[in-house]
């Protein structure tokens, strides 16, 4: 059994033999490579949500009553990445085995290959959509192939070539953006062809299971300054909830929100701007 920390996170009362999808959060920052402090993110979504509404004027829906359950946070161990990643799958496995989607808030980037182990074994074509700023595409970090510098290149290592998607990228070395022209399909900078993309996919005889995965900092730091490794020129908050409301019918297997860290912006403006996505992003779901 997984132990957890308990949870309180705004409008989302309902039981989980009741839900259709589970939220629950990571909180790993044991291989970030410049500045700690993602571990918290969990927690501070949860203590700063009381601040939101939960309906939404972009979408003219609200949260109240939706199917989704908060099954609080993991209690992982902090110094050892491959026994988080176990818990990590675990809970996604339960999640899956239960009929129900998971949703999980990080915590670094390498915790989405625990739950993406567990998702690819139940959904072997899966296709993984990733917004970041950094391509996360290197073999391995200062001799470690588990970093968070290093996530997209193991997802790689099991879908293999054609079934990543990365948008907004615009920072990595020589190699990764190397790699992503023989391996991935990127898109620097930008999301403008992702309903392409997802037009694409739904050509598709059955629908494509779809990962969807994340990174904050894709954001500006003049949007969203809390997180750990800021690159100039990302999107603003605009364009990526645009961007995120074509995944409206998509065949949503695992979602992931990754990479907040609170110490870095006191002002909450962040943790406001994190929650206001994953607000959006479940009520495009679930909302009425």
């Amino acid at each position: 059994m997984v132990d957890r920390i308990e949870k309180n996170f705004f409008a989302l009362n309902c039981p989980y033999e009741d839900a259709e999808a589970v939220l629950f959060g990571a909180p790993f920052d044991g291989t970030t490579s410049f500045r700690p402090g993602t571990r918290f993110g969990p927690s501070a979504m949860r203590s700063e949500s009381i601040g939101l509404e939960s309906f939404s004027p972009y979408q003219d829906k609200d949260l109240e009553d939706a199917p989704v359950c908060d099954s609080g946070d993991l209690d992982l161990p902090f110094g050892d990445a491959e026994a988080a990643l176990s818990l990590i799958e675990e809970e996604t496995a339960r999640i899956l085995n239960d009929g129900k989607l998971p949703i999980m808030l990080g915590g670094e980037h390498l915790v989405s290959l625990g739950s993406f182990r567990a998702i690819s074994k139940k959904y072997p074509d899966v296709v993984v959509i990733h917004f970041d700023a950094h391509c996360d595409l290197r073999e391995d970090y200062i001799g470690s192939k588990l970093s968070h510098a290093c996530v997209l290149r193991r997802i790689h290592d099991i879908v293999g070539d054609g079934r990543i998607y990365q948008f907004g990228i615009r920072s990595g070395t020589r190699e990764e953006f190397e790699f992503a022209k023989q391996h991935t399909k990127m898109e620097r900078f930008t999301a403008e062809n992702l309903d392409e993309v997802l037009t694409l996919l739904s050509l598709s005889e059955k629908p494509v299971p779809v990962y969807l995965t994340i990174d904050l900092d894709v954001l500006d730091p003049s949007v969203f300054p809390g997180t750990g490794t800021p690159e100039a020129g990302g999107l603003t908050f605009e364009k990526l909830l645009e961007r995120l409301m074509l995944f409206q019918n998509v065949n949503l297997v695992g979602l992931d929100l990754v990479e907040l860290s609170p110490p870095y912006d006191p002002s909450g403006c962040s943790t406001a701007v994190a929650l206001k996505i994953l607000r959006e992003l479940l009520i495009m779901k679930y909302g009425k």
